[in-house]
């Protein structure tokens, strides 16, 4: 495993994510702080940024002159329109002091369902990036059909930073890391290093603040996705010139080491995004030999429910009736239907051709 000092020196793109709690300072927008972001962004020119920013809803408060949080989700929603063109210039105007220049994404959890818009998102960030510009992504609470959907865009983030390939996730707290106790305790120590996050979950709380929908499990739970891809999060404290500090090695905040076996992007987006569309149902050998890393084939499929088409996903269930996995199917339902069951030979005689129902490389195995 390669040390935090290693992993930092080799980080050149970089997703950082600001909570509402981070932007606010007052019950205002933090320009200061933006400013100092800014600055910091505009001296690192060898890496590439990409900014998660939450508080539209709590700009929209701001710009209006309100008080207290919305009540249900339709004041939210209209809260964020505004907020969001509020936040979006607030950016555009400090960023573009220093000579950058911003794009901004509104990103909807369906849309990360969808296998083509997914990629789509994917290839708009990256050429933002290829032309010098910084993305600014923010779940689009305009359109949002539940009160949350991220976790205060914890889950948002680390999604985008495996979705664009980043070597390094940054996430703002108000907290500034993982602590044994509360943070304003004298008692409690911060723990600096986190190689397993199970180990650490304990200490970690999920309560919200004024604005914020997130919590330290939160962003624990968020973080366990990118590590899961070989990306590195860092946990720490709004100060000045912190993404600088960061990086330049500086132990501050709690550093969170990536796993050894790394989970592809197309792996990670069957089986925490997508969307199936029907059930098959396989057989106790079927079950194991794609526990052990073999493909589904036909022959092992006792039973077909839904309507799908190729390339949908579908969930795979076993003879108990438990869920064991997802999968990305190469026959529509009519087919399978008629070829469950049968071998190769069989399928190539009555079918004309034969693949595997699922192949190994579009299959994930819950555990």
């Amino acid at each position: 495993m390669l040390s935090r000092d290693e992993l930092l020196k080799k980080a050149k793109r970089i997703v950082i994510k600001l909570g509402s709690q981070i932007i606010a300072s007052d019950s205002r927008i933090d320009e200061n702080f933006i400013k100092n972001l800014a600055a910091q962004i505009k001296n690192l020119k060898d890496k590439e940024f990409i900014i998660v920013s939450s508080g539209a809803v709590l700009s929209g408060l701001i710009k209006l002159g309100l008080k207290t949080k919305p009540k249900n989700i339709t004041e939210k929603q209209a809260l964020a329109s505004v907020g969001q063109a509020y936040l979006i210039q607030i950016y555009d105007k400090i960023f573009s002091e220093q000579n950058l220049n911003i794009g901004q994404i509104l990103l909807t959890i369906e849309g990360l369902q969808e296998r083509k818009r997914y990629i789509l998102a994917k290839n708009t960030i990256n050429k933002l990036l290829e032309m010098g510009i910084i993305p600014i992504i923010n779940e689009n609470d305009t359109v949002g059909v539940e009160e949350i959907v991220f976790g205060d865009n914890d889950f948002l983030a680390s999604h985008v930073a495996v979705l664009t390939d980043a070597d390094l996730l940054i996430i703002l707290s108000t907290a500034g890391g993982l602590y044994t106790g509360e943070p304003s305790d004298k008692t409690s120590k911060l723990i600096d290093e986190i190689t397993d996050i199970n180990d650490v979950l304990k200490y970690a709380g999920s309560s919200k603040s004024k604005y914020g929908t997130g919590g330290m499990r939160s962003k624990l739970e968020a973080s366990q996705l990118s590590i899961s891809h070989g990306i590195p999060v860092v946990i720490a404290p709004k100060e000045e010139n912190i993404i600088s500090d960061i990086l330049s090695g500086r132990k501050i905040g709690s550093f969170i080491y990536p796993q050894k076996n790394k989970l592809s992007k197309k792996k990670s987006w069957i089986k925490l995004l997508s969307s199936p569309k029907g059930k098959v149902i396989v057989d106790f050998g079927a079950e194991t030999a794609i526990r052990d890393g073999k493909s589904l084939l036909p022959t092992g499929i006792v039973d077909i429910e839904g309507i799908f088409n190729e390339k949908d996903v579908v969930v795979i269930q076993n003879l108990d009736g438990k869920i064991i996995g997802k999968g990305i199917v190469n026959y529509n339902y009519k087919e399978l239907k008629k070829i469950k069951g049968l071998k190769s030979e069989e399928i190539k005689k009555k079918f004309g051709r034969f693949t595997e129902a699922i192949h190994r490389d579009n299959l994930v195995i819950f555990d």
